[in-house]
């Protein structure tokens, strides 16, 4: 898996960087997801493996079934201009061309990645023992955004195992405030 995402870093970034640079992060974030659940559709796996197939065929095959679901939602008459625009066109045939279609799923997390970076927002998963209420939330979630001097994203989960207290991860760090944490400490000194 990390194989993949090493191949679809680099059109992650030179993705996230055009869009950036034309306001259009949404627009180009919509597309990819898409994008990645069309190429994850065994049929369309299948065409992606036929050599019979040419590059082309497959990038415009992505961008008509994108035109199409974009049509539907927005209610749009199908006589309309491409909703794809030329710079997602271009995207795709060049994915096309390099035979990194596939990839598309490792590019969209890739280029989320850069879209938290650039925007200054972090993603923090609180587990706790028990659902937390707005005025916990908003406790947890105005002092990490003062202390990590960003936007915090807050992922909440329920596990009652924790017994009390809640377990914050924030990127690979992992603060352990929940009573069977404290628990296991107490075993560890004691045996120890």
């Amino acid at each position: 898996m990390a194989e993949l995402s090493t191949l679809a870093r680099p059109y992650a970034k030179a993705a996230f960087d055009y869009a950036h640079e034309n306001s259009v992060i949404g627009e180009w974030e919509d597309f990819l997801l898409i994008a990645s659940s069309v190429v994850g559709d065994s049929a369309f796996v299948q065409m992606l493996d036929n050599p019979a197939v040419t590059a082309d065929q497959k990038a415009e095959a992505l961008i008509s079934i994108y035109d199409e679901h974009v049509t539907s939602t927005q209610g749009q008459s199908s006589s309309q201009l491409s909703v794809a625009t030329t710079p997602i066109k271009n995207f795709v045939h060049q994915l096309a061309e390099q035979e990194r279609l596939s990839l598309l799923p490792q590019v969209l997390e890739q280029y989320r990645l850069h879209r938290a970076k650039a925007l200054k927002q972090v993603n923090v998963y609180v587990t706790s023992a028990y659902p937390l209420d707005d005025a916990q939330r908003t406790m947890i979630q105005s002092r990490l955004e003062q202390s990590l001097n960003a936007s915090v994203i807050l992922h909440e989960d329920v596990d009652p195992s924790l017994l009390a207290g809640a377990t914050i991860k924030i990127g690979d760090k992992l603060v352990d405030d929940s009573v069977r944490g404290k628990l296991k400490q107490l075993k560890t000194q004691l045996t120890a």
